[in-house]
């Protein structure tokens, strides 16, 4: 890559990741750069997490974003996206949430599996990945947007690593294969009212595709998934907004239940 090339896009990470840490939201990367590509934002998401490897993050995981077909549509693409899961950005069931530490933070309930063997792209079917993960637990991710009011296209996104925040994972982990993962229900719940519900086939029909595609996506990069990693497969509904003092439940069948409260 051409030195000016380089230098435009770490001029752009530099900026997202300096909106994280201020939490002052920045415009549009596609406005403010028109000719922005997939491939660039790919590269800019690259450039943060060796910056945040080099300051002693440890990764964690991968999310899958953009597995709904809705969402898909509403952002004119045909495809998932991906980002990195830090150490920093697990929280422990019955930890609070500081809103104060983000932007404009909604949540999602997910179904999240941990990987029991390494798997590597291309290649890899769902049979494939049913048979390298451990199981499945319960999730609840919080996303944000260094993007100001989430006016988002695809690369902002993905240069953004995936709108990633925070994750919170339920305490039971379930063996998923006597598990019929599409048709697992369920009922998120923001202080005790139901806010959304929804299924597994959700997330490309089948939540475990999504660990298939995540092995092939990152062997584009060559970077495996690793044994242990946590992998987030998706949303099962539209997002829902919070606030502090909130408390958020995600009620799953088979899996059981994740909670998180948000604080100040």
């Amino acid at each position: 890559m051409a030195a000016t090339e380089e230098t435009r896009l770490a001029d752009l990470a530099a900026r997202l990741r300096a909106a994280e840490q201020s939490r002052e939201p920045i415009a549009p990367l596609t406005e403010t750069d028109a000719d922005l590509s997939i491939a660039d934002a790919y590269r800019i998401q690259q450039l943060n997490v060796h910056r945040r490897k080099d300051e002693g993050g440890l990764v964690r995981g991968r999310k899958v974003g953009l597995t709904s077909l809705a969402m898909q549509r509403q952002l004119g693409v045909d495809e998932p996206d991906f980002g990195a899961i830090f150490d920093d950005m697990v929280v422990e069931e019955g930890d609070p949430i500081p809103v104060s530490a983000l932007i404009a933070p909604r949540v999602e309930a997910e179904i999240a599996f941990v990987m029991e063997t390494d798997l590597q792209g291309p290649g890899v079917s769902s049979a494939d990945a049913l048979r390298a993960v451990a199981g499945a637990l319960p999730a609840l991710e919080i996303i944000d947007s260094r993007i100001a009011d989430w006016k988002i296209k695809l690369p902002d996104t993905i240069a953004d690593n995936a709108s990633s925040a925070r994750v919170v994972c339920g305490g039971r982990l379930t063996p998923v294969e006597a598990l019929d993962l599409r048709t697992i229900g369920m009922v998120l719940s923001v202080d005790g009212t139901v806010a959304a519900t929804g299924a597994g086939a959700a997330v490309l029909g089948n939540p475990i595709r999504c660990v298939a595609w995540l092995a092939n996506k990152l062997g584009e990069f060559d970077v495996p998934l690793r044994a242990g990693d946590l992998v987030l497969a998706g949303a099962l509904h539209a997002a829902v907004g919070v606030a502090a003092g909130v408390s958020v439940h995600a009620e799953f069948a088979e899996l059981g239940g994740v909670t998180t409260t948000f604080g100040e």
